[in-house]
């Protein structure tokens, strides 16, 4: 599977700001964020519930990733979707290693293991709270 996700019983802002620091906890920083709701609004006049669209990266992985495959830069960084749903939050993750798994370097398979380790406890503590 190309994503795992969990489900917060939160509204959206409350969950941004939970996900953005259980990130940081895992070192990873945000580098990119795509604002779908007002991409949709602005473009094609359509509303629909916030959804972001985050790039986050954690610096000593992907330093690995380019030292043993510089172009594998292609695959980065570990996207992920924080989207409302009703009066809940659905939180979706790229998994690393099936979209890492495009690279035949182990070094890079190695390092995907680890981002999706760190992610998994990304989840952990979300769904802790």
């Amino acid at each position: 599977m190309y994503e795992f996700n969990t489900t917060l019983d939160q509204p959206f802002d409350a969950a941004l700001a939970r996900v953005r620091q259980a990130l940081a906890d895992e070192q990873f920083g945000i580098v990119s964020e795509v604002d779908v709701q007002a991409v949709f609004r602005a473009k094609m006049e359509k509303e629909i519930p916030p959804y972001l669209i985050l790039g986050a990266c954690n610096p000593k992985l992907a330093d690995r990733v380019l030292a043993a495959e510089p172009n594998a830069g292609t695959l980065l960084p570990c996207n992920l979707v924080v989207r409302a749903s009703g009066e809940q939050t659905v939180v979706s993750f790229m998994d690393p290693v099936s979209v890492m798994g495009l690279s035949d370097s182990a070094e890079v398979g190695a390092v995907a293991a680890a981002a999706r380790d760190k992610l998994m406890r990304v989840v952990a503590a979300l769904e802790a709270s």
